[in-house]
């Protein structure tokens, strides 16, 4: 294999490595991406005894030490795409480093978490930025040649196995084409369906819908004052996209997000969890 550019190394940090995103972007950065020259260099883990095990089968350096990782890689993306309240910890490994680092979603298990993982990148000068997925999608692409500033609703859909795990990608999907100025909401629905209401600014609206273990394919519909547009979501090019946007993120080496938009998504999914969103309209705050 040729040895890797210096400027374009990426080190994984995870908390079990051989989850479905670990898998996606190794395969991504050596196969699809490869043109692009960046190549995964490095990992660790918090479960050393799997994590050697997959770094062995995907011929990836091991490093139990993260200053010995720190030494192979010019970037960092945190991994551990089921457990948010590892992303805190794990950022307090390698952030202190200086380089970039990129966090999957979910990106804190609450507001207070995600603005403490912020400082901690503040104190170190250290570029950070966090997605889902569903932030890079042809709905987007919609948006942008609409003008976000001309859609007054929108509704969007997404399924998962969970509301903890799985709601920040509709509820992103929202926010990356609305903005960040969310105010209040309502939740409604029981069991495996949720229902997000909420007011933005300007007096614009927005439906988030969550159907849990369901067959719910990722869609929007956006409405102008003119006319409304339903869009189904494209999920082949999802993880490919949402790669090649961590490498552009690197290369600026300054976030490509909106902070503001980052926070948003928290604290509505924390809204979201208040039991007061249950009977009524709650302030997001």
């Amino acid at each position: 294999m040729t040895a890797p550019s210096i400027g374009k190394r990426i080190g994984f940090v995870d908390k079990e490595l051989g989850n479905f995103h670990s898998n996606v972007f190794a395969k991504l950065f050596a196969g699809e991406l490869r043109d692009r020259g960046y190549v995964v260099t490095g990992c660790t883990s918090l479960d050393h005894a799997s994590g050697r095990t997959w770094a062995q089968a995907n011929g990836i350096p091991y490093l139990e030490d993260a200053a010995e990782l720190d030494r192979l890689v010019d970037y960092y993306m945190i991994l551990s795409p089921r457990d948010a309240n590892v992303h805190l910890r794990m950022c307090e490994q390698v952030v202190p480093f200086g380089k970039p680092t990129y966090v999957d979603k979910v990106f804190a298990p609450d507001v207070a978490t995600a603005e403490r993982i912020f400082a901690l990148a503040d104190r170190h000068r250290v570029p950070l930025q966090t997605t889902s997925a569903l932030r890079y999608t042809n709905v987007q692409t919609r948006v942008a040649a609409i003008g976000r500033d001309a859609i007054r609703h929108m509704i969007t859909w997404g399924s998962g196995k969970s509301f903890e795990e799985y709601a920040i990608h509709p509820v992103e999907l929202m926010i990356s084409c609305m903005g960040p100025d969310a105010m209040r909401l309502m939740r409604r629905g029981s069991g495996k369906q949720s229902q997000l209401l909420i007011d933005f600014s300007g007096g614009r609206t927005g439906v988030v819908n969550l159907n849990v273990e369901s067959d719910t394919p990722s869609a929007a519909c956006i409405t102008t004052e003119k006319h409304t547009e339903y869009i189904a979501v494209e999920g082949e090019p999802l993880f490919r996209d949402t790669a090649l946007a961590i490498v552009d993120f690197f290369e600026k080496r300054a976030p490509t997000v909106p902070r503001a938009e980052s926070l948003a998504v928290r604290r509505i999914l924390d809204a979201a969890e208040r039991p007061d969103a249950r009977s009524g309209f709650t302030a997001i705050a």
